[in-house]
């Protein structure tokens, strides 16, 4: 058996055959059920995200590890990047990190030194990994076959970072785009209009330069945007990011109530 055999990347697989890939976001749920729960909501991908919660190191490892094991790519968006988070989730059962505010091409290389193991970066050896199952195989082998899973998405959180976006794109190592889409228009002074053309911009000059590189885009902050999320698939992105358990959660709680009021009503 080789590393390769046990490490896989559903994501990564869907993008190398040009399918659409659906994420959500965890924030509130500390529980390993919503990793089996995204699975057979038919998620792809989920994204823990320590930038905008109080989740702890470890229980976001245990979701990671709850979700390598039912077959999803477990993600993290890490609060700031650098090595000490970037490595300790990865370490932990991630498969990627989303880098929030990325705005150069250096800060880019950061991120994917961080992320990497040599000769791509510079990750340190930490032993077994769960992403094999904790078994034992030459270092060499075990770290190329993490490398090649393991996925760097830079998230455009400003205009400074659409200006930057060819050279950003370029870096070797970086997978995916994620614009974030919401700090994006604040940035501009535009805060809430999804449907300003600044925002089609965007994403035609991402998708662009992700195109020339041969990397991918990422649908981020248009969870109450379905049409305008499909748009910019059609237009080329190839992940959505679909919305946080909170958003799932209360819209269901909101629906519930609503019934047993219209009931009370007749």
């Amino acid at each position: 058996m080789k590393a390769t055999d046990i490490v896989r990347n559903i994501v990564k697989e869907k993008l190398a055959r040009d399918e659409v890939v659906a994420s959500m976001t965890v924030r509130l749920t500390r529980g390993v059920e919503i990793a089996r729960m995204a699975k057979t909501a038919g998620f792809d991908m989920i994204y823990i995200d320590l930038e905008h919660s109080t989740l702890t190191l470890e229980a976001t490892g245990q979701i990671c590890l709850a979700a390598l094991g039912c077959g999803i790519a477990p993600m993290v968006r890490v609060p700031a990047n650098t090595p000490e988070y970037i490595q300790r989730v990865l370490d932990g059962g991630a498969l990627g990190i989303v880098a929030p505010g990325i705005g150069s091409a250096e800060e880019a290389r950061a991120v994917v030194r961080a992320a990497k193991f040599a000769p791509l970066g510079e990750r340190g050896a930490g032993g077994a990994l769960p992403h094999l199952e904790y078994r034992s195989f030459p270092a060499a082998e075990a770290n190329a076959a993490i490398n090649d899973a393991t996925m760097v998405i830079v998230q455009f959180e400003s205009a400074e970072a659409l200006d930057r976006a060819d050279e950003i794109v370029a870096v070797d190592g970086v997978d995916m785009v994620l614009l974030g889409i919401n700090d994006m228009l604040s940035s501009m002074g535009l805060t809430g209009q999804h449907e300003h053309p600044k925002v089609r911009d965007a994403y035609a000059r991402t998708i662009a330069a992700c195109r020339k590189h041969g990397k991918h885009v990422g649908v981020g902050g248009l969870s109450t945007k379905p049409k305008l999320a499909a748009e910019f698939i059609a237009m080329g992105a190839r992940m959505v990011s679909t919305g946080t358990d909170i958003q799932f959660l209360q819209a269901a709680m909101n629906d519930k109530a609503a019934q047993v009021h219209q009931m009370t009503k007749g």
